[in-house]
């Protein structure tokens, strides 16, 4: 009966999974607020449709009472906390982007589920730990949007992200721990910090900032001179992954600011300059080269994380294993860099891709409130934001697929992570500050039009 219900459940969660990315897709096609209303609802029903049948599914899994009872107590904190996300984000802020909010929700959801599949034989306790950092993220990110609005002089605080940028990433790179052969994280007590997440945000504003006073020849030299540090600093730490995100944020947001081709192409050239250069200096990036162009050949130690990652795609196929089904702990870290692996094999192939769509969708949104907002500084803050996002996705699901080289990132929302959720969580409530900005500029000009057309 148990199978019954397992086999079941795996069909059902996929297609409430495509229902969900239809509606993210449809609501873009929508004008009418009622109608985009009745989406956003939509979403919210698959959401927690799924959510609850994973959990049955976990329960069933559960042969030990006492820790049913525990994993549905923790099922239940998970529903108190989406609803209170969901709810009090809109009584907060009344022009919130309900699609954010509610794409943040199932990235998140997915994320919960997988985290406590993989954990169930250890006790729920990196998804108790996760749980516990989205709470705090969550509650952190809600004071974002209000910084955005009521300090619109952000622009003249560029060496402030600059320096404070610099500083951490140097701390990182003289006193760091090693990890895969890269400096990552910091120890503080007992916590262990990721600071390049949080250096991606005040990157962008730095860019921004910059940008925004001006586009004379000797301001992009002196604005490209300190994201080259920034970069340089990163290579040096072995943190390639994160390099490459700031490294094509930059590129990229020169060119939306002056519309120069000159430029993207330099950029571009110098990239593949430098990916040949890191090739050369680095053993632990020759290793994920030579892992990636063929891992066959070294099966049982270089290949070993991105073999498995395959057969466990493979194993999945396009309806998956189902939930506890599959052997997704075999992947090395798979929590981490390797979490989209997982959910292919026990989710599907169908589920896996409908999580990218999502993905999409946010990049998607974050780039129509780019190319609505009227303040450069703002536009350019959002682009640069949702490129960095993007770019981190692309690199962990290419990596994961053997697309490209296994850069070591993390997928947002749904890997495990500290650092990572605190950082999305604040990219993400910088963007809906933006769009809030972006929604009350457009009440107070149909006000005003109002008032003179009486």
């Amino acid at each position: 009966m148990t199978n019954l219900i397992v086999e079941i459940s795996k069909y059902l969660m996929i297609l409430l999974m495509a229902i969900y990315t239809y509606a993210n897709f449809r609501f873009f096609s929508l004008k009418e607020p009622e109608a985009k209303r009745r989406v956003c609802g939509r979403q919210n029903r698959a959401m927690f449709a799924i959510h609850f049948l994973a959990y049955v599914v976990l329960c069933l899994k559960t042969e030990d009472e006492a820790f049913r009872s525990t994993l549905m107590a923790f099922y239940g904190a998970q529903v108190v906390f989406f609803l209170c996300y969901i709810y009090l984000y809109r009584l907060i802020y009344r022009n919130v982007s309900r699609l954010l909010v509610n794409n943040t929700c199932m990235l998140l959801c997915v994320g919960f589920i997988m985290l406590t599949r993989l954990s169930l034989s250890k006790g729920l306790d990196k998804a108790l730990r996760q749980f516990a950092i989205v709470v705090a993220a969550a509650a952190a990110a809600w004071l974002v949007p209000y910084v955005m609005g009521r300090f619109w002089q952000l622009y003249k605080l560029q060496w402030v992200y600059a320096g404070a940028g610099l500083l951490v990433l140097l701390v990182v790179w003289a006193a760091g721990n090693e990890s895969f052969g890269a400096q990552l994280s910091i120890t503080i007590g007992s916590i262990s910090v990721q600071p390049s997440e949080f250096v991606k945000l005040s990157f962008v504003f730095f860019v921004a900032s910059m940008f925004y006073q001006s586009l004379d020849f000797k301001t992009i030299c002196i604005t490209t001179a300190v994201a080259a540090a920034h970069v340089v600093v990163m290579v040096l730490s072995k943190d390639l992954g994160g390099a490459l995100i700031f490294f094509i944020t930059y590129v990229f947001m020169l060119f939306i600011a002056t519309g120069n081709w000159l430029y993207l192409g330099s950029g571009l050239a110098v990239g593949c300059t430098a990916s040949v250069t890191a090739f050369r200096m680095f053993d632990h990036v020759r290793r994920r080269v030579f892992a990636w162009s063929n891992p066959w050949a070294d099966i049982d130690n270089k290949g070993y994380q991105i073999t498995q990652s395959l057969f466990a795609i493979g194993t999945g196929g396009w309806f998956g294993m189902g939930l506890c089904q599959g052997m997704p702990g075999k992947i090395p870290v798979v929590e981490k860099d390797f979490i989209f692996s997982a959910v292919s094999e026990e989710m599907g192939g169908i589920f896996a891709i409908c999580l990218l769509l999502i993905c999409l969708g946010c990049f998607i949104q974050f780039m129509m409130i780019a190319a609505e907002m009227q303040a450069v500084f703002y536009k350019l803050i959002a682009f640069g934001l949702g490129m960095e996002y993007i770019i981190q996705v692309f690199l962990t699901v290419g990596g994961v697929t053997k697309f490209i080289p296994s850069t070591g990132v993390t997928l947002p929302f749904v890997s495990y992570g500290g650092s990572s959720i605190v950082s999305t969580f604040l990219l993400f409530g910088a963007i809906q500050g933006l769009y809030i900005i972006k929604r009350n500029d457009e009440e107070e000009l149909a006000a005003a039009e109002g008032q003179t057309a009486h």
